[in-house]
């Protein structure tokens, strides 16, 4: 799912900004000082991907806030559509079709609210 900065999702449909077959591992991951641990860092770096994992006991946990924050709001803007929360058929057939419905009703909603300011 692509997002806008503040954290309101703009499409769920794959980026295909790459030729060939998708990726299906993340670029980079962030995560909190919990995972800061040699074996998660090796394990990152075997599958290829980039770790920005807060350091136990130097960095503060603010410097992650604005990834998580986006990443946090975008799960709650979601998860408000109480279909897409409790699925039991989670497969993409039931799922996207949902979740595309959920992103346009978010979206219209929030251009809604911005014509009548």
């Amino acid at each position: 799912m692509t997002t806008r900065s503040p954290g309101y999702p703009y499409t769920t449909l794959p980026d295909a900004t790459r030729p060939g077959r998708p990726r299906r591992r993340p670029e980079k991951l962030h995560a909190d000082k919990g995972y800061d641990y040699p074996r998660c860092r090796r394990y990152l770096y075997r599958r290829g991907i980039r770790a920005r994992i807060a350091r136990r006991g130097i960095e503060a946990k603010t410097h992650l806030g604005r990834q998580r924050g986006v990443v946090e709001r975008t799960i709650s803007l979601v998860l408000r559509f109480k279909r897409l929360g409790l699925r039991y058929d989670s497969t993409a057939a039931t799922l996207l079709p949902l979740l595309l419905l959920a992103v346009t009703l978010i979206n219209f909603r929030r251009l809604r609210q911005a014509t009548k300011s």
